[in-house]
């Protein structure tokens, strides 16, 4: 299926859809999706499937038409586990009420199936039934849910909340307690920074150098900023490299290129931690940024002013 079929049957627009797979790509694989070709999309439009959808690639035509993503069943299943409005749990749970349907029905169909087919069905009933285990176990219950409403409980804002890797913490919490697991360095991708990016690196372990590549859009951190952390914690020297505006995205990187590097991706900047609700996902393949963060350590200096 492909991502504007999807975000119309789970209750999104196709940008927020696609931007709430963004924030959890690690979790979608290349046999979960896959970014159809030009080609692919030109006898899509000629379909007419498509072209009464015209909608759809509303004031992108010709060859400025944006390229959709296709969903494999296994995407669809992973859908399930980050897609949390209303529509999208009922549609959810009605996806998980017919496979478990056609399971009852195969059962009662044995006698009139070939041994062979019986088979095939069988080995496929199996490997969807693990999906949905997989995909039940990362979506919220109500026995979760207690733990979630302690953060109220105590008196925690809603601005005030930060979701990471699935767990809800207090936005400056969550960054200190990434901060505090790297050993040997912290790399902070982020085109917007300002003093609470710095106040947050205070948690860093003593010894951890410390870079921020950042273009430092809208000057929010200025050095006189900077000089005064620098007097307050004088062993918390930046490093502060360009970005050349070659980022969109936000990351946090721990101990790059060593045995235990992590990847983080992050929804805001840390500079709003506390303003408003937001994620950070730890990503599964870090391999594939390694290429993308040496380019950008080779940058120029930024100078603050």
């Amino acid at each position: 299926m492909l991502d504007f079929e999807l975000a119309e049957l789970y209750g999104y627009e196709t940008k927020s859809f696609n931007q709430q797979v963004r924030r959890n790509v690690d979790k979608f694989p290349e046999d979960f999706r896959f970014q159809i070709t030009r080609e692919e999309l030109d006898n899509l439009v000629r379909s007419q499937k498509v072209t009464s959808r015209n909608n759809v690639f509303k004031g992108q035509s010709g060859g400025s038409r944006y390229l959709p993503w296709c969903y494999t069943e296994s995407g669809v299943y992973m859908l399930m586990t980050i897609l949390k409005s209303d529509v999208a749990v009922a549609q959810s749970i009605a996806l998980i009420r017919t496979f478990r349907a056609m399971k009852e029905y195969i059962i009662e169909s044995q006698p009139l199936l070939s041994g062979d087919a019986y088979a095939y069905l069988l080995q496929q009933m199996n490997e969807t039934n693990k999906e949905l285990d997989e995909v039940k176990s990362n979506m919220l219950t109500k026995s979760d849910l207690p733990k979630f409403m302690k953060l109220f409980d105590q008196g925690i804002q809603n601005e005030e909340i930060l979701i990471l890797d699935g767990q809800p913490f207090k936005a400056d919490v969550a960054y200190q307690k990434i901060y505090r697991s790297a050993k040997k360095s912290i790399i902070i991708v982020d085109d917007y920074i300002g003093v609470k990016t710095l106040q947050h690196l205070v948690h860093a372990r003593p010894g951890v150098k410390l870079t921020i590549i950042s273009d430092n859009k809208l000057r929010l951190l200025k050095l006189s900023e900077y000089n005064d952390f620098l007097k307050e914690y004088p062993s918390k020297v930046v490093d502060f490299i360009k970005t050349q505006d070659r980022t969109h995205d936000r990351y946090i990187i721990l101990d790059n290129g060593t045995a235990e590097m992590k990847v983080y991706h992050c929804g805001a900047s840390s500079k709003d931690a506390g303003k408003r609700i937001t994620t950070i996902s730890k990503l599964s393949e870090v391999t594939e940024y390694q290429g993308m963060i040496a380019s950008l350590l080779s940058n120029n200096k930024l100078i603050l002013k």
